[in-house]
């Protein structure tokens, strides 16, 4: 069996990183899009990146790196306005025809600037991993610059060997002028210890 292949050519953006390259040569969209709704039948909870912005109590949030809109579709059903940005037009595709009242950007987030400033920007999924290397601190200070005062940064990732670190996310952050609020290992709110393998990072801009 072949791997699915992307719809287009939306890989030769030389912005994309060498992973998610990667990642969408072995990856069915179709299947990444709807395996959510199938656990959510079957009882899982599949919410947790909305439950956890929901505790700060947002009216607008920023969905950095929306991929196929599962979080940003979700936080509109509760009632936030929420705004999609991500560079795979792929995706973006997907999330339209799932929710094509939402406000869905074509953007790539180290040049962000869509002229608003929200609550919450949150980066769920393993965002900052799959940004090229050299753009990663420049995605963490897009997404900064688009919080109003007291606005909060969220991002979930991954901790794998060549990935960004606690500290690389940390020291973005104060370039970016923000500081640390909390740090989490899951999206539940788990405690975050030496030797996590995930970590959510809750940054502020004062």
């Amino acid at each position: 069996m072949s791997a699915p292949q992307p719809d287009r050519d939306a890989l030769a953006d030389e912005r994309v990183s060498d992973e998610w390259r990667a990642y969408r040569a072995r990856v069915d969209l179709d299947e990444y899009a709807t395996r959510w709704d199938r656990m959510a039948a079957e009882g899982h909870d599949v919410h947790g990146e909305a439950d956890l912005v929901m505790r700060f109590e947002p009216d607008r949030v920023l969905d950095a790196g929306c991929g196929a809109g599962r979080v940003a579709i979700e936080l509109a059903r509760r009632g936030v306005d929420v705004v999609g940005v991500d560079l795979d037009p792929d995706l973006l595709d997907r999330a339209r025809r799932r929710a094509p009242a939402l406000n869905w950007i074509r953007a790539d987030l180290a040049e962000l600037d869509i002229e608003r400033t929200f609550d919450v920007v949150v980066a769920a999924g393993n965002v900052l991993p799959f940004v090229r290397p050299d753009r990663r601190a420049a995605a963490v200070a897009g997404a900064a610059r688009h919080l109003g005062a007291g606005g909060l940064l969220v991002v979930g990732a991954t901790l794998a060997p060549g990935w960004p670190t606690v500290e690389d996310h940390d020291r973005w952050c104060v370039a970016a002028g923000l500081e640390l609020v909390d740090r989490h290992a899951t999206w539940s709110g788990d405690a975050f210890a030496h030797g996590s393998d995930y970590v959510v990072h809750v940054h502020r801009r004062p």
